[in-house]
């Protein structure tokens, strides 16, 4: 397996891509009343009254925090982290996850990536605006960018702002990972990717 493109820069997801994830999304949308097959954040957004807007905002916010406080690294991610400081390539992290539960997370598991960008900051993923702002400060192309996350709206925000896909499945198939550019089980695919990558060039 050889990547698509020479890559210039890396953007990681946060959750179930550089730190475990045991939020219970389930749980959270049964406490504020979110239907299934409705986004999570999208259907707090539409929320009409303010009041009950704050109060599922509050509910989600208690749940990333306490999902922050046990949060441990995925296996091979300071290697790989290591491996790309050495190549000198830019990383970045974008998490719809909350600004104080990222912090949190990148804190305590010595995630050595400063610019990381939350729904505070930009639209939700699959939105693509927080990648592309990205780029844009990079001044990469997207098509030389690879976006790396474990879920469905990580692959979406790549194809949409026109970056490489890399689903990491933790070897377990998904029903829509035929939508990525690249799958990998775990981060140590990647590192050997990119390693190979950069001798191609």
């Amino acid at each position: 397996m050889n990547l698509p493109i020479h890559i210039k820069g890396i953007i990681f997801d946060l959750d179930g891509t550089l730190v475990e994830s045991s939020l219970d999304f389930d749980l959270i949308r049964q406490q504020i009343g979110c239907p299934n097959g409705i986004d999570l954040l999208k259907y707090v957004d539409e929320l009409s009254c303010k009041a009950t807007q704050a109060n599922a905002n509050k509910i989600i916010l208690e749940h990333e925090y306490q999902d922050a406080i046990s949060a441990k690294p995925i296996k091979g991610m300071t290697e790989l982290i290591n491996a790309i400081e050495a190549a000198k390539l830019p990383t970045a992290i974008v998490t719809r996850n909350s600004l104080a539960a990222s912090a949190m997370k990148i804190t305590q598991n010595n995630i050595a990536i400063d610019h990381v960008l939350t729904r505070e900051h930009f639209p939700a993923k699959p939105a693509p605006d927080a990648l592309l702002a990205i780029a844009t400060q990079w001044q990469i192309n997207p098509q030389h960018i690879i976006y790396v996350g474990d879920y469905l709206y990580d692959i979406q925000a790549a194809n949409n702002a026109g970056m490489i896909a890399c689903l990491i499945n933790h070897g377990i198939e998904r029903d829509y990972q035929h939508l990525a550019d690249i799958v990998i089980e775990e981060l140590s695919q990647l590192q050997t990717l990119l390693i190979n990558n950069s001798t191609s060039d």
